[in-house]
């Protein structure tokens, strides 16, 4: 199993009246090559599962196993190396950095791995060929529409080949055709053999996955697998 959460809690203002329970008790799995979709409106505790999973923030109680690791109780560094290992991010603000052009955000992990300078750069490359934007690698994300930054996002989580690719709202920012591209994309790393965890509060994204797990109040209370009509497009 890839993934294991066992009855996992994170408290903020443990004891105290204003106490919020962002996850309470909860237990999941995630098996290698799955493409699931965390579904959940406004404060029930979606974000702070992806914080859980991605490694960005630990249990207050409960266990959670990474490959066959416990990674409750790491440090700051184990967590930031099982990370930049083990998990690719893609934001719904796509996180780039301004000053850099689409190639050097792409080769941002890489460099954080210790990759050599000129793997590195073919890496990257691949990386932006495989979302079509080879053509514009020298390009600030200032030069490039919505779509194309989500692109070069994607590029960057991919070009380490990491085990799990990790959406948080990957759509939210664009248009709704550019929308479809980027989860067919999903869909298609997917195929490939990639986890993909979708963050979503929105019902028709979440129907892109293959299962939805659906959250309230800190609670799982949907857990169900689903038949996908996979978006049949030109990719992202």
């Amino acid at each position: 199993m890839l993934i294991t959460l066992k009855d996992v809690y994170k408290i903020y203002g443990e004891g105290l009246e204003s106490e919020v329970r962002a996850l309470d008790g909860v237990s999941l799995e995630i098996d290698y090559g799955e493409f699931v979709a965390i579904a959940g409106q406004s404060g029930s505790g979606k974000s702070t599962m992806m914080n859980v999973l991605g490694c960005l923030d630990i249990p207050t109680y409960g266990d959670y196993f990474l490959a066959g690791q416990d990674v409750s109780e790491l440090s700051d560094r184990q967590l930031s190396h099982i990370r930049n290992k083990q998990i690719g991010f893609i934001f719904q603000g796509y996180n780039l950095i301004p000053s850099l052009n689409a190639l050097e955000n792409v080769e941002l992990p890489l460099i954080y791995q210790g990759v050599g300078v000129s793997r590195r750069r073919d890496m990257a490359m691949e990386a932006l060929e495989r979302v079509g934007l080879a053509a514009r690698a020298k390009h600030l994300p200032s030069e490039m529409s919505g779509g194309q930054q989500q692109r070069v996002a994607i590029a960057r989580a991919i070009a380490p080949a990491p085990p799990i690719i990790m959406a948080d709202e990957p759509t939210g920012a664009l248009d709704s055709r550019t929308g479809l591209e980027v989860l067919g994309f999903l869909q298609q790393l997917n195929r490939e053999g990639s986890t993909v965890l979708l963050i979503t509060h929105d019902n028709g994204i979440a129907a892109t996955a293959r299962r939805i797990v659906r959250l309230s109040d800190g609670r799982i209370v949907e857990d169900h697998p689903q038949q996908v009509d996979w978006y049949k497009g030109g990719g992202a």
